[in-house]
C-alpha cells in the first residue's frame, strides 16, 4: 500500500501524486456502495504494480471540500474576477466569498484585465477594492497582458494548495499561463454577443506552480448554497459577523429584528449598502430553498 494525493480526475481515472511519480488509478467499487466519490485534492491510500494500473483503497478524512468545483483539502481560494469583458460583478464575487467562507477556506481576490479600464472605470473598481480590503480581504490587481501584479502571487502560492475559481472569460487560464508559461493552457476569446467567455477548462486538475499546487477549474457563472442554513450566513460576511456580536438579541439574523447593530452600521456607512443587499438576497434564497429529500 502507498499514499498520495489525487491531482487530476478524468474519465473515471484518478491520477495520484506519490513522491515524484504519478499513478493512474481507478476507484474501488466499495466507494460507490458507500456513496463516496474521490475528489481532486484527496489524500488516498492506493495499491499498484505499475504507474498505469492502480486502485484507490481508502480516502483519508478531508479538512474541507467544495461541490463546484469538486475539490478537497484546499488552503486558499484565489477568486479571479475581471475588471472588464466580462464586467466586474460584486454580486457574483460576494456569492463566491460566502461559499468559500462557509467552507473555512481563506479567500484571496484577484481583479484581472486592469489594463482595459479607462480612468473613470478604474476609479469605480478601486472603490470596490478599497471596500473589500477594509473588510480584511487580500486583493490583487493584475494584468496578464502587461504582467502587472503577477509577482505578488508567487509567495502567495508557495507551499499551499490553491483553487483558482471565477466565472468564464475572466482570465484564469491566461493567469496560469503567465505564472507558468510551459503549461500552455488553452484560452478562448470572449463572445461579444453573449458577453461571457467560452469554457476552456473541462476538468479539475492540480498543477505544480511556484512551489505549490494550483487547481485550474471549469468556469461557471453561479453558485448555490445547498448545505448552508440561514443562521450560518452571517458568519460568511466578516463585517456582518463583527457588528452582529453587539446586536440586542442573540441569534439576530439582521433582517427584521429590533436593536440590530448591523442595520445601524449599514445606515451609517460602516457596512457598504451593496454588501448588505447581497446578504439579504442570499438569506431569502436560502430561506426559500426547496428541501432536499
Amino acid at each position: 500500500m502507498s499514499e498520495g494525493k489525487i491531482i487530476k480526475a478524468l474519465s473515471g481515472f484518478y491520477y495520484v501524486l506519490s513522491g515524484e511519480s504519478i499513478i493512474q488509478c481507478r476507484g474501488r467499487g466499495v466507494f460507490r456502495k458507500k456513496n463516496v466519490t474521490p475528489l481532486v485534492g484527496d489524500y488516498v491510500v492506493f495499491q499498484s504494480e505499475n504507474e498505469t494500473d492502480g486502485y484507490i483503497m481508502e480516502v483519508k478524512p478531508r479538512k474541507n471540500e467544495l461541490i463546484r468545483p469538486p475539490i478537497a483539502n484546499i488552503d486558499q481560494a484565489i477568486l479571479v474576477f475581471s475588471a472588464a469583458r466580462p464586467d466586474f460583478s460584486s454580486l457574483l464575487l460576494d456569492r463566491f466569498l460566502a461559499v468559500i467562507e462557509a467552507n473555512d477556506i481563506t479567500p484571496v481576490i484577484c481583479i484581472t484585465k486592469m489594463d482595459l479600464l479607462s480612468k473613470e472605470e478604474k476609479e469605480k473598481i478601486d472603490w470596490y477594492i478599497d471596500g473589500y480590503r477594509s473588510i480584511g480581504y487580500e486583493v490583487f490587481q493584475l494584468s496578464a497582458v502587461t504582467g502587472d501584479g503577477l509577482k505578488q502571487l508567487d509567495p502567495l502560492i508557495n507551499g499551499k494548495i490553491s483553487v483558482l475559481a471565477g466565472q468564464s472569460g475572466v482570465g484564469k487560464s491566461s493567469l496560469l499561463n503567465s505564472l507558468h508559461p510551459s503549461l500552455e493552457i488553452k484560452t478562448a476569446d470572449i463572445s461579444d454577443h453573449l458577453g461571457r467567455g467560452k469554457h476552456t477548462t473541462r476538468h479539475v486538475e492540480l498543477l505544480q506552480i511556484g512551489g505549490g499546487l494550483v487547481a485550474d477549474t471549469p468556469g461557471f457563472s453561479s453558485l448555490e448554497f445547498p448545505e448552508m442554513e440561514a443562521a450560518d450566513l452571517p458568519f460568511s460576511f466578516p463585517e456582518i459577523q463583527q457588528y452582529g456580536e453587539n446586536c440586542k438579541f442573540r441569534g439576530c439574523l439582521h433582517i427584521n429584528e429590533p436593536g440590530c447593530m448591523v442595520k445601524l452600521a449599514v445606515e451609517s456607512g460602516e457596512i457598504r449598502q451593496y454588501r448588505y443587499d447581497h446578504y439579504q438576497d442570499f438569506y431569502y434564497e436560502i430561506k426559500n430553498r426547496k428541501p432536499r429529500y
